[in-house]
């Protein structure tokens, strides 16, 4: 089962590599919203693995996206005591604007900059 979110990026982190095979990443979308008259403003922490730790690299701090995410659950047992832990895995994340959005594919890896934009073109021949 899926879900999604929009909210603005509050921050992202860097690509943790827990084991050999194993690496993670976070980030966080900040979503506000106006509930009976007060606006409430929650953050939301997403993990990303394996291919999917880029997903994030082409967005920046501020920008308005929409998080596709699954809820992970696991049982965690150590010297008898048992933990619950939840996750939020997102594999899709789109920036949206004026509401044209911009998808990053879960299998593509983008580069660590802003989104380039296309110059205006001027055509100022006479012919």
């Amino acid at each position: 089962m899926s879900f999604e979110i929009t909210g603005k990026l509050a921050a992202k982190y860097d690509t943790v590599q827990r084991t050999e095979t194993f690496r993670t990443r976070e980030f966080v979308i900040e979503k506000t919203e106006d509930i009976g008259g007060r606006m409430i403003t929650n953050y939301v922490k997403f993990q990303s693995v394996q291919d999917r730790t880029s997903i994030i690299d082409r967005f920046n701090i501020g920008d308005e996206l929409k998080v596709s995410f699954n809820i992970k659950g696991t049982r965690w047992e150590k010297n008898g005591n048992v933990n619950y832990i939840t996750n939020l895995d997102a594999w899709r994340v789109e920036l949206l604007n004026n509401n044209v959005s911009q998808s990053a594919p879960a299998n593509e890896s983008f580069s660590s900059g802003p989104i380039d934009k296309a110059p205006d073109f001027v055509d100022d021949l006479p012919f």
